[in-house]
């Protein structure tokens, strides 16, 4: 869905740029840090690691393609990041319920833990980052951000719909 000249240009481009510098600063502190919380190395986890963990544990287990429907990439790509959390026992595979020829993902217990373990950490992370934050302004933020996620996801998506079926789906 591309944009018009005339959405940008009946926009301040300067907020436009300070907008766009502001997102890509934040993109690079999120990795630097891996949201790894108050920065312990045991509670830091990588961002596809942490996504698909989170993913199972608030949808339950699921195959591969629901799974990378539900994230927005492909399933070779949710194959090879799911691998190591297989490897490590975070997730295990289990014959599906209604099919046993057909294979779910699910958090293990320990995968459960070591995902509160993150979560607990990265709530600690957010309440000292907007510690000076009224709570108000805590949830203007997230609201936002949460609408500024999913106009990227659904720009995505529909970009995703209009590309030749040769194209790659992003991983990020």
């Amino acid at each position: 869905m591309p944009s018009s000249p005339d959405m940008t240009t009946a926009l301040d481009p300067g907020l436009l740029d300070a907008l766009q510098h502001q997102v890509a600063v934040f993109a690079r502190r999120a990795e630097q840090t891996r949201l790894a919380g108050t920065g312990q190395l045991r509670t830091s986890m990588d961002r596809a690691a942490y996504l698909l963990l989170n993913r199972l544990d608030l949808e339950g287990p699921m195959g591969v393609k629901a799974l990378a429907a539900g994230m927005g990439i492909d399933s070779s790509t949710v194959t090879r990041q799911v691998a190591p959390l297989v490897d490590t026992g975070l997730v295990k595979r289990a014959s599906h319920p209604e099919d046993g020829r057909a294979v779910v993902l699910e958090l293990s217990a320990r995968g459960r833990t070591r995902l509160e373990e993150v979560r607990d950490s990265r709530r600690q992370l957010m309440a000292e980052v907007t510690e000076g934050w009224s709570a108000d302004e805590r949830e203007s933020f997230c609201t936002l951000l949460t609408r500024f996620n999913s106009a990227l996801s659904a720009r995505q998506s529909g970009a995703l719909l209009q590309a030749p079926d040769t194209q790659s789906v992003p991983t990020s």
